[in-house]
C-alpha cells in the first residue's frame, strides 16, 4: 500500500479550521438542549370554575333591613339565558355590600368566594352603573399585594332614579395591577342587575 505524505503546514491549516467549526457544532449543540429542556416543566394552565350562581348582599349602614339579589345561570355560557333579580334600593343611603359566587350545577364545587380570596392577585370585581350617577361603589379588601378584589365593597346611592349595574368577576393572572380595568383577562362571569333607587 502505497503511503500518502501530507506537508505539516496543510496539517496546522486543517485543524485551524476544524477548530471554529467544532466550537460552533458545540455551541448549537448546547441551544438546542437547552431549548428542549424548557418543555420540561411548563407553566400549569389553571382551567376556569364554572360560575352559575352570584349573590350580592347589602345592608345599610346605621339602619335596619337587608337587601339580597340573585344572578342564576345554572347551565353556563351558551344555554339558557341567565336571569337575575332587580335590586331595589334605598336613596342617598350607604350600604356594606358583600359578593358570593357559587358552582351549584350538579356535582358542582359549591362556594367558590373562598377560592376567589385565596387567589386574590389574580381576581377583581367590577362594578358599572348606568348612568354613572345612579350609585357609586368602593371596594373595601385587598389582596396579598394591596390591590382590591371586589368581594367587598360600600355601594352609595344618589337621588331616585333606574338604572342598571353590572357586576364582573375578571381572572387577570400575571396582569392585575393598579391599573387594572375590566378589559384585561378573562371574564369568569357577568351579571346585570336592573337597579330602582327610590
Amino acid at each position: 500500500m502505497k503511503r500518502i505524505l501530507v506537508p505539516s503546514n496543510t496539517i496546522y491549516i486543517m485543524k485551524k479550521l476544524f477548530r471554529p467549526s467544532l466550537a460552533a457544532f458545540l455551541m448549537g449543540t448546547l441551544l438546542i438542549t437547552s431549548a428542549c429542556g424548557d418543555d420540561d416543566n411548563p407553566k400549569p394552565v389553571e382551567e376556569g370554575e364554572l360560575i352559575t350562581t352570584m349573590t350580592m348582599t347589602l345592608v345599610p349602614q346605621g339602619k335596619g333591613g337587608m337587601v339580597t339579589v340573585t344572578y342564576t345561570d345554572p347551565d353556563g355560557d351558551g344555554g339558557a339565558a341567565p336571569t337575575s333579580e332587580p335590586l331595589n334600593l334605598a336613596a342617598n343611603t350607604t350600604y356594606d355590600a358583600t359578593i358570593m359566587f357559587a358552582d351549584d350545577s350538579p356535582n358542582g364545587a359549591g362556594d367558590l368566594t373562598p377560592e376567589i380570596m385565596e387567589e386574590g392577585t389574580d381576581h377583581e370585581v367590577f362594578f358599572t352603573s348606568n348612568p354613572a350617577s345612579l350609585l357609586t361603589v368602593a371596594k373595601t379588601d385587598a389582596d396579598a399585594n394591596g390591590r382590591p378584589i371586589g368581594l367587598t365593597a360600600t355601594v352609595t346611592t344618589a337621588a331616585a332614579g333606574t338604572g342598571t349595574l353590572m357586576v364582573m368577576l375578571k381572572h387577570q393572572p400575571d396582569m392585575k395591577g393598579n391599573t387594572s380595568d375590566s378589559t384585561k383577562g378573562e371574564t369568569d362571569v357577568q351579571a346585570m342587575f336592573n337597579v330602582t333607587v327610590q
